[in-house]
């Protein structure tokens, strides 16, 4: 009888690590965030609203953001799990600066900061377009 208890023992072990590793697994896919999101950025300066496009190949990202304020610029970022950083180089009123994008993906949703070049900084919330 003890040796059967060592045996169910075991299996139950070896069970709950397979599963315990299918979990790691799923959580270590990135989400796919490719396709049209509407973002709404918020700073001190104010509130914009850009499209941003995502194309998506494993954890890269390339893309576009479009706004009124900085018209339409090539973005490129990464995504690992659900944390996604993207970002691109501007040029306004003759000065190049970085916008930079960190934040965390949920389903249809993503939210986080917004970073213009270290001199200003603001927040960020979108979600998918249908």
């Amino acid at each position: 009888m003890p040796r059967m208890k060592i045996i169910f023992s075991a299996a139950v072990v070896m069970v709950a690590l397979t599963v315990a590793a299918a979990a790691a697994a799923v959580q270590d896919k990135p989400v796919d965030v490719t396709g049209a999101w509407a973002f709404q950025v918020e700073t001190g300066q104010g509130t914009g609203t850009p499209a941003v496009t995502f194309k998506q190949e494993g954890e890269k990202l390339s893309g576009t953001y479009s706004s009124q304020v900085m018209g339409e610029q090539a973005l490129t970022g990464s995504v690992k799990g659900n944390a996604v950083t993207f970002g691109f180089t501007a040029t306004m009123e003759g000065n190049a600066f970085t916008v930079t994008f960190n934040g965390t993906v949920e389903a249809d949703a993503m939210k986080g900061k917004v970073s213009f070049a270290d001199m200003m900084e603001g927040t960020f919330t979108a979600t998918r377009k249908k």
